[in-house]
């Protein structure tokens, strides 16, 4: 693979941005990918570009406003609008570069960005083909199976946050991943090891956000505008995954025209090594290769 750097501009903040480029002459069809929730791309992402540079894709790939090695402050924080701005900017950053295939962009997301790939290719027209993997489509649902005390709880912190913010005082953080006994973002006896196994040696990452996010979450429901997308979406859930409730996703796969489905019996985390890994990243390869080759 051929690495650049290549950043964009996003409400006047710079991202930070990696081109893969596979062998060859371009223009080469393209794959946008960024992370999940208060993730940075170098947290796994490259083990899937590999496969996808290896069936002839270009695979761009971006960190958020306010994360990893992009601008913004306060660090850290996490704004599902901002975030979708920051996507549709890496789409026209991608569609003006001369080595890419400006009709042919795929976007993948996991998680939280796998919601936020199924808005943007609802609202954007002339995408080839997206994939998320155990994506985050109803905050609210997502809120309810957290439990009413967690997110009462969860509201608390929020407003003591709003409250520093409106008051121009640094931000009130709260960890983004935690044991099942301490309060977090994610505290399921899955998130912690889950998470952290994806942080590379020597990262820089902090496990922390500003805890406003949890007055966003509840009104974040990107499943909502499923219906509106009009290519082709590869959707895989985790059966047994402890944070996004599968019926949830069933519900949003059902509304898109052109899906295909994929319910494996596995952890929001196990996507990400070993044999599931394997696995998901191939079917995700010839997807994307079906589509956009």
């Amino acid at each position: 693979m051929i690495r650049q750097d290549s950043g964009f501009t996003s409400d006047g903040t710079r991202c930070a941005g990696r081109l893969y480029l596979p062998a060859g002459r371009g223009p080469h069809p393209a794959v946008i990918m960024a992370h999940g929730f208060a993730a940075e791309c170098g947290f796994g992402l490259p083990a899937f570009a590999e496969q996808f540079v290896a069936r002839k894709l270009a695979v761009y790939m971006f960190d958020y406003s306010h994360f990893g090695a992009s601008e913004g402050e306060p660090r850290h924080l996490l704004n599902p609008a901002l975030q979708i701005r920051n996507w549709r900017a890496a789409v026209e950053h991608l569609r003006r570069l001369p080595d890419i295939q400006s009709d042919r962009i795929a976007l993948w997301g996991t998680s939280f960005s796998g919601g936020h790939v199924l808005a943007v290719a609802a609202k954007t027209p002339g995408l080839a083909a997206v994939v998320a993997q155990v994506p985050f489509v109803d905050g609210l649902a997502v809120t309810m199976n957290s439990g009413l005390g967690f997110a009462l709880e969860g509201t608390l912190h929020g407003l003591r946050d709003i409250l520093r913010a409106v008051t121009f005082r640094q931000p009130y953080y709260v960890p983004v991943v935690a044991d099942p006994d301490t309060f977090a973002v994610m505290n399921t006896p899955e998130s912690k090891p889950g998470y952290l196994a994806l942080i590379p040696e020597g990262s820089t990452w902090v496990n922390r956000c500003p805890a406003r996010i949890f007055w966003r979450i509840p009104f974040y429901r990107p499943g909502n505008l499923a219906s509106k997308i009009r290519c082709p979406v590869m959707i895989i859930a985790a059966e047994k995954d402890s944070l996004i409730p599968l019926k949830a996703v069933e519900k949003t796969a059902r509304k898109i025209k052109e899906v295909e489905y994929i319910a494996l019996p596995v952890g929001h985390f196990a996507l990400y090594a070993g044999d599931t890994f394997d696995h998901v990243s191939a079917l995700q390869a010839n997807f994307l290769q079906q589509h956009l080759v």
